[in-house]
């Protein structure tokens, strides 16, 4: 199931380079809504992965742009203790205020969670890594 949102880009980091096969880029949206008369304001942060890390680049901190995402989440055991880890994976991303039709073409979103048929590889490491 994919989601749309529309905010600010408030940060984008650097691409992440996590194994030979596996790499990673995060951008912040602030998203404000009004309910009730009342002004809230939260904070997304999302991942690009893959071939997709390039995808913000065009955009520049303090442009309005809207998000097309999945979400993603997985389990991780350790020492008898669960965590749960959520990901929100932006598939394409353009200035908000664009109509569909003129949007510039994307790639489709992941299904099922799975990268295009890649999954990342198990984290080599101290035995404490978290596995991202």
């Amino acid at each position: 199931m994919s989601f749309e949102i529309t905010g600010r880009l408030i940060e984008k980091y650097d691409t992440v380079t996590v194994s030979d096969r596996f790499r990673k880029r995060e951008f912040v949206v602030q998203i404000t809504r009004e309910r009730s008369g009342m002004e809230f304001t939260d904070y997304a942060k999302f991942e690009l992965v893959q071939d997709r890390c390039d995808l913000i680049d065009p955009f520049n901190v303090n442009d309005e742009i809207k998000v097309s995402f999945d979400i993603s989440g997985r389990k991780w055991e350790k020492d008898g203790r669960v965590t749960y880890f959520t990901n929100l994976r932006a598939w394409r991303i353009e200035p908000a205020g664009v109509k569909d039709e003129e949007a510039p073409p994307s790639a489709p979103p992941f299904s099922d969670g799975v990268m295009d048929g890649l999954t990342p590889p198990p984290e080599e490491g101290p035995e404490d890594d978290l596995p991202f």
